[in-house]
């Protein structure tokens, strides 16, 4: 089994990013692959989509989430959670990620500790897919899953300010593929649309322009049904299949897919 590690990452807040990340895994898990999900983000809001809030805070104020695994203190096998979904497994982040880069500075090969956790996973081909959630930075941390990742996707939200910082993520990863030969960017999704909204318009011709980088024709628009999903520890591919959004999750996986 080849295993394709992506990685969702923009290094502004509020762009999408952990609700694309939690609902394409899940419907790569419906179309029968095996699929892990890494909450690379203090936030925790990746493993809130896969686990009760019980159950998160628990790891959190344990030694079973990632932080641990990074100082070394538990092997990534002790730190797998199963989801309430067959086939799709978390491993949980924790508010200590606060803390990573400092932790991260005061080791040696400081770039491939994420690296050096999870490559054994990797080589073993144990999941079909290993989808990381990124926080909005650009340190240490980042490098780490960048140094990882085969394929990047960038959600953009579709407003007056989705594009700020946009151009420094492009140039961040690319500066990263000097390391990373195999690192690409799959693609730009936009989220949060409001059709009706002059600036959608906008911001899809912007990206449209930028040369090399393929903007997904797959759009995910405003849906409050999203916040109902993960009020309920859900992705609203699972919460609720005849949601709109969860009809452009799915049509944004198949291009994720054709794509790779």
């Amino acid at each position: 089994m080849n295993t394709k590690v992506i990685s969702f990452t923009n290094n502004k807040g509020g762009s999408g990013k952990t609700t694309t990340c939690s609902n394409v895994a899940y419907c790569l898990m419906e179309r029968g692959s095996k699929v892990l999900v890494i909450d690379g983000d203090m936030q925790m809001n990746l493993s809130l989509s896969f686990l009760s809030e019980e159950s998160v805070m628990e790891h959190d104020s344990s030694k079973d989430n990632i932080y641990h695994m990074l100082s070394g203190d538990r092997k990534i096998s002790d730190i797998i959670v199963p989801s309430f979904a067959e086939g799709l497994d978390v491993i949980p982040s924790s508010v200590r990620l606060s803390e990573v880069e400092e932790l991260l500075y005061g080791k040696d090969g400081k770039k491939d500790i994420l690296s050096g956790c999870i490559k054994s996973l990797i080589k073993r081909g144990e999941y079909d897919y290993i989808l990381i959630d990124v926080p909005p930075t650009l340190g240490l941390w980042v490098k780490n899953i960048l140094h990882i990742t085969d394929h990047v996707i960038i959600p953009v939200e579709a407003s007056p300010w989705g594009l700020f910082g946009l151009a420094n993520m492009v140039s961040y990863i690319n500066q990263e593929k000097k390391s990373n030969k195999g690192l690409d960017i799959l693609g730009i999704v936009l989220t949060k649309v409001n059709t009706r909204k002059n600036y959608y318009k906008d911001t899809k011709d912007y990206l449209n322009s930028i040369d090399e980088i393929r903007v997904f024709e797959s759009i995910i628009r405003t849906d409050s049904t999203i916040e109902w999903a993960q009020d309920n520890s859900r992705p609203v591919t699972a919460y609720r299949k005849s949601a709109r959004s969860a009809g452009e999750y799915e049509a944004l996986t198949d291009e994720i897919i054709e794509s790779m």
